[in-house]
């Protein structure tokens, strides 16, 4: 039954998707709200639920005997690089700001997944974060951290 790698890597993600529902039916309601703050991470941990269902069912065990995956040295490195950064960033994201930690995040993630255009690199990993700080602390009213920046 669980031959192959997506079906035990379905029912990992079905067991975690029970817990983070469990946690999320913990969130406490707010009243004088249209939308309640648990309603996006209900509907997350259901959409998991259905995607690991559909990812056991689609799976094929003969199929993954025959096609081994192979990661290339250099594809390897790029994954550890993006892992160590996004772990950076949620590390940084407090004490140095949203603005400066997502500006670096997505500067040196693009470049090393491979986009080299310098300008545009740089133009869209300031304009981004930049935009979204505004839209959610001046739109939205949701505090974002500023971190050493003064505003």
């Amino acid at each position: 039954m669980l031959k192959s790698a997506e079906r035990k890597i379905s029912i990992i993600f079905i067991l975690l998707a029970i817990g983070y529902l469990i946690l999320s039916y913990q969130l406490p309601p707010y009243p004088f709200v249209p939308v309640d703050s648990d309603f996006v991470p209900k509907v997350l941990g259901f959409l998991l639920i259905a995607l690991s269902i559909i990812l056991f069912f689609n799976s094929n065990p003969k199929e993954q005997e025959e096609k081994k995956s192979n990661i290339s040295r250099q594809d390897l490195r790029i994954l550890l690089f993006v892992t160590a950064l996004i772990i950076l960033y949620i590390s940084l994201l407090e004490i140095i700001g949203f603005v400066i930690v997502s500006m670096l995040f997505i500067f040196s993630c693009s470049w090393m997944l491979g986009y080299k255009n310098f300008k545009v690199n740089a133009i869209v990993s300031l304009l981004f974060p930049v935009t979204l700080f505004y839209i959610f602390n001046y739109l939205l009213q949701i505090n974002l951290p500023s971190g050493i920046l003064p505003f």
